[in-house]
């Protein structure tokens, strides 16, 4: 069972459904023993980093969270504002992050692609930078769902999964351990996302 962590931010019922409809079974979490009893974690979210760190503070999260991360090894995937969350800092606000992922959270420059907006919205491909369970299976031109201004740059390059290019390169995906996160939304992203979450249910 996957539990799918509430903590105010975003809207979780596409996510459920995603989850259900790759076959698995999904439930929202919004306590520390909702965490402490989860077998995975989904992390998602919308808006920006402090207010997400905010929100996990406010509700006591943070170190339960890291537990299950760090101590107990759970699977855990974050998405969009999620696996940003996992990171060490943002430029987008001063509270540190998560910190359970060796990386750091840049805002888009666009100022060199004058026909390039920010944010970055739509359908966009990504590469794969190495193999890894939460990939298999995907055909080889992946395409994914993205809205965000903040792009994840890792410290470690071996983190990388997957890149995409929007003016720059950055990182799409990441795994670390087994700690996951993706900048796009898998469930707005069809067939595509759809696989993805089969291959987390997986893992």
């Amino acid at each position: 069972m996957i539990t799918v962590l509430d903590y105010g931010i975003g809207n979780l019922g596409s996510v459920l459904n995603m989850v259900k409809k790759a076959g698995g079974v999904a439930v929202k979490g919004s306590t520390q023993n909702h965490v402490e009893a989860a077998e995975k974690l989904i992390i998602t979210g919308v808006g920006t980093f402090d207010a997400g760190m905010n929100a996990l503070h406010e509700r006591n999260l943070v170190e339960t969270v890291k537990k299950a991360i760090v101590d107990r090894k759970i699977p855990v995937l974050g998405i969009c504002l999620g696996m940003q969350l996992l990171c060490k800092s943002s430029d987008e606000g001063v509270i540190p992050g998560l910190g359970v992922v060796n990386a750091s959270v840049k805002k888009f420059s666009m100022d060199s692609y004058l026909n390039l907006k920010v944010p970055h919205m739509g359908w966009n491909t990504v590469a794969v930078r190495k193999t890894n369970s939460l990939i298999e299976k995907l055909d080889s031109e992946q395409r994914f769902y993205f809205v965000h201004s903040y792009f994840v740059e890792c410290n470690d390059p071996d983190d990388i999964l997957l890149s995409t290019k929007y003016g720059q390169e950055f990182t799409s995906a990441f795994s670390h351990g087994s700690t996951y996160g993706v900048q796009f939304h898998p469930e707005k992203s069809h067939r595509f996302g759809l696989e993805l979450m089969k291959n987390f249910l997986r893992i």
